[in-house]
């Protein structure tokens, strides 16, 4: 019963995406010329090659961020209802917080948080 309801659901799910798509490719316009390959910038014309290597130091940085703001994102539901949850859910949030210092101090020791 329950595998059949599955298959049905995944069949209509690539239908309707199927279906999205050539409705999409049917009624679009079609223009090329030999600005769309072009790389745009803020409306000012590249200069040189467009495509560049970042420092890793980027994307390092861009994790941390995450890293934290999805902190706040379980921490804000935890704050709603912290009364409910009592001494367990104190101590699991204590324990999330936890080793999240303990990830941001990694982090400190291995010099992820200086600008190089």
């Amino acid at each position: 019963m329950y595998f059949t309801l599955l298959v049905v659901v995944i069949l209509t799910a690539i239908a309707l995406v199927a279906v999205a798509l050539g409705i999409a490719r049917a009624i679009s316009p079609r223009s090329y010329n030999s600005q769309k390959g072009e790389a745009y910038e803020c409306g000012i014309p590249t200069r040189g090659r467009s495509w560049m290597q970042f420092k890793v130091g980027y994307y390092l940085f861009a994790i941390l961020f995450l890293m934290f703001d999805v902190e706040t994102v379980f921490l804000f539901p935890w704050a709603v209802v912290v009364q409910d949850l009592g001494v367990y859910g104190l101590f699991s949030i204590l324990f999330f917080l936890v080793i999240l210092v303990l990830g941001l101090a990694y982090a400190w020791k291995k010099g992820a948080l200086e600008w190089k």
